[in-house]
Formats: C-alpha cells, sequence, structure tokens
C-alpha cells in the first residue's frame, strides 16, 4: 500500500489512529471478547491473548500485502486501542475498498467513531485516491447504519445470503461513498 511500507499515523483532536502491535493484545481482547461489540462481525467473541494476536497479524498482513489498512483506535491521553477502523479488500484497479470499524462498547455514544471513521475516509479519498467507499452492514446492526448514513453513505441495496458466518448465511446491506459526495459535503 506505501511504498515505503511505513504505516501513517493519523490524528484528530481527541484520537490517535495508528499501527496495533502485539503489546496492543490485551486491549484488543478486552473489547473483542464482548459479545455485544462483535455481534455483527462475522465471529465468537475471543477468548484467549492469542485470538488477539492473530487478529493484530491479520492487519499487518493485509498492509504489508497491499491489500488494505487496519488503524488502531487510541485516545491521545492514554494510547490505549479502544477500536479499529480501516480497509480491506482495496482493489486499486478499480479505485475501490470495503471500510470496517469497531470501538469497545465503553466508549460507544461518545463520537468517537464517527471521529475516527471521517479521518479513514479523507485518508481514503485523499491519499489512497479511491473514487468509491463501501460498507457492508448486517441488517440489524442499526448503529453501524447509522453511523455510516451520518457520512452521506448510499445505501445501494440488499446482497442476499452474502457472506456464510458462524454456520449460517446472512444478508448485508451494501452501502457507498462516493469521493465526489465526501469532498462536497
Amino acid at each position: 500500500m506505501q511504498n515505503d511500507n511505513k504505516f501513517p499515523i493519523l490524528e484528530t483532536d481527541r484520537l490517535i489512529l495508528r499501527q496495533v502491535t502485539e503489546e496492543d493484545a490485551g486491549s484488543l481482547l478486552a473489547y473483542l471478547s464482548d459479545p455485544t461489540v462483535v455481534k455483527h462481525m462475522g465471529f465468537e467473541p475471543f477468548l484467549s491473548i492469542d485470538d488477539a494476536i492473530n487478529e493484530i497479524s491479520w492487519y499487518r498482513s493485509i498492509f504489508d500485502e497491499g491489500s488494505g489498512i487496519r488503524w488502531g483506535i487510541a485516545l491521545k491521553e492514554d494510547d490505549v486501542i479502544i477500536g479499529s477502523c480501516g480497509f480491506l479488500n482495496w482493489i486499486p484497479k478499480h479505485y475501490r475498498s470495503e471500510i470496517g470499524f469497531e470501538l469497545s462498547r465503553s466508549f460507544w455514544g461518545k463520537g468517537i467513531a464517527n471521529e475516527a471513521l471521517e479521518i479513514v475516509l479523507a485518508y481514503g479519498f485523499k491519499q489512497m485516491n479511491l473514487q468509491r467507499i463501501e460498507a457492508l452492514i448486517e441488517p440489524p446492526n442499526e448503529s453501524s447504519k447509522r453511523l455510516v448514513e451520518n457520512h452521506s453513505f448510499v445505501r445501494e441495496g440488499l446482497l442476499r445470503s452474502y457472506e456464510c458466518t458462524l454456520g449460517k448465511f446472512v444478508d448485508l446491506y451494501m452501502y457507498s461513498l462516493l469521493k465526489e459526495e465526501f469532498l462536497n459535503a
């Protein structure tokens, strides 16, 4: 993704979005072991530090192979990872990528996901030169639907039985945001 392979650090008024390292495994385990947080993420709650380390390895692999980038979200005041946000399934040829995000339940309702999403979208459109950013969201996931809709994403339709998750087929809404919609908002 980056020619120099240097992981970009993003900052907002309250947040630092940075690379997640193995030292952050305990923080990831803390919120990804919460069934409410992972309810719509397509996997079981984490049970061990190894689960968190595997997730961190996945973050590193998508960055190294150039198929995505996942930032850890931390408050500037303590630099503890409380969530993540980033791109996956990046297809440079078509100038598009999917976006994903999650946040520790104890930080819900404080505008943190909104703040993190805004800077990650800006990075995608301006630094990655994306034309289209997609969000695939399970229909019952009201908070994620509200979050992307607040950022002017358009719900394009329902992808029926789009994924097999935890042994069952799930529908996903396809949302998208185009570069000109973001830049003109």
